[in-house]
């Protein structure tokens, strides 16, 4: 994902002499991100689904579920530190929401194309994760203007509070009637999907704007701590891994509050399938706690791999367009080398057509 994000070549803006933006643990740890996302999207176009009751193919899914919150709440971070070395809030405010328009526009053209290898765009388009961070990012331009302690308190408060809509399912459908949430509520927070204009292509809604505008919030007023002396911002990256990992266990075992979705108390797997659309509060506290326990880790990770790992986290958005088409494009060979020609489910609306079960063209002949 973009260093929201703030790339620090954009030298037009007004600078605060001796400012800087650069932290390596926080290039660290958003490096690890890029890199289990990478997995994940290798098995999108293996053709395997996500989740399942294997081992393997459980936890190959789940170790990936801590991309998301990792970069959302990291760019709302990246956000506030590059707004140390401006003059004035407006360059920032200009900066974020230029930038989140720019992402929405990514989302909804080349990574499209990259992600499927067609061009039909009406009949698919696809609100991912660029999308929900290009729309937090201009919601936080506008927020920047607030006390920082506000901007913290709104994050935490979105990210607590809305499941409390669980509660009320069954008298939310009897409101939206049969047709469901309209395209604002579905953006905002429902999902689905929705048809642009009378005859426009249809949109389908993976990242939802709450709670991962929260989290963005959260992690803008968590800059302030990255500026601490090294020991006491590990010190307090340790205690808020370990609070909000038993945090997650507690609510997880009480089952009354935190997640839309009862699990199986008798698996692993159900204590740890939390709800990713819309990211619940157990699933943020599941992922966010051992992101900082590694943020702790990584403020002491030096050598020849914690480089290469933190080059991954200075240069995110690169990444990112670059790694979907190259995904793509091996799973293309591979299918030229097992069947004599590209499959066409690959050319397919990606990543939410399920795989060939069992995959054609990734087994063992």
């Amino acid at each position: 994902m973009q260093d929201v994000t703030v790339d620090e070549k954009a030298s037009k803006h007004v600078e605060a002499p001796g400012a800087t933006t650069r932290i390596a643990s926080l290039d660290i740890v958003r490096g690890v991100a890029m890199i289990l996302m990478a997995i994940d999207h290798v098995r999108v176009y293996s053709g395997v689904p996500a989740g399942g009751s294997t081992f393997g193919v459980f936890f190959t899914r789940w170790i990936t579920n801590f991309v998301a919150p990792t970069f959302v709440f990291l760019a709302g971070t990246s956000a506030y530190l590059y707004g140390r070395k401006c003059l004035h809030r407006t360059s920032l405010a200009k900066l974020l929401a230029v930038r989140g328009v720019w992402l929405i526009f990514l989302e909804l053209t080349i990574l499209r194309v990259a992600w499927t290898f067609n061009f039909d765009f009406t009949h698919y388009l696809l609100a991912g994760v660029i999308w929900m961070i290009g729309w937090s990012m201009i919601a936080l331009s506008a927020a920047i203007y607030l006390p920082t302690t506000i901007i913290g308190t709104l994050g935490v408060s979105i990210i607590v509070i809305h499941n409390i809509t669980d509660l009320f399912r069954a008298q939310l459908s009897q409101v939206f009637g049969s047709e469901g949430p309209n395209w604002l509520l579905r953006i905002l927070y429902f999902g689905g999907v929705f048809r642009i204009g009378k005859s426009g292509p249809p949109l389908f809604i993976l990242y939802v704007f709450i709670p991962w505008v929260g989290l963005m919030f959260a992690g803008y007023a968590f800059g302030h701590v990255t500026e601490k002396e090294l020991e006491s911002r590990r010190r307090i990256y340790f205690r808020l891994g370990v609070a909000l990992t038993l945090l997650f266990m507690a609510l997880r075992v009480v089952g009354v509050y935190g997640d839309p979705r009862a699990w199986d108390r008798h698996s692993i797997f159900g204590f740890l399938n939390t709800t990713k659309y819309p990211a619940s509060l157990e699933y943020v506290l599941m992922t966010l706690g051992p992101m900082f326990l590694l943020w702790v880790f990584a403020e002491r990770w030096t050598g020849g791999i914690a480089s290469v790992v933190q080059i991954f986290g200075r240069v995110p958005m690169f990444y990112y367009l670059l790694h979907i088409p190259l995904i793509h494009l091996a799973a293309c060979l591979v299918s030229i080398v097992r069947e004599g020609h590209v499959d066409s489910w690959l050319f397919a609306n990606h990543p939410l057509v399920p795989g060939p079960v069992p995959s054609r063209f990734f087994r063992r002949k």
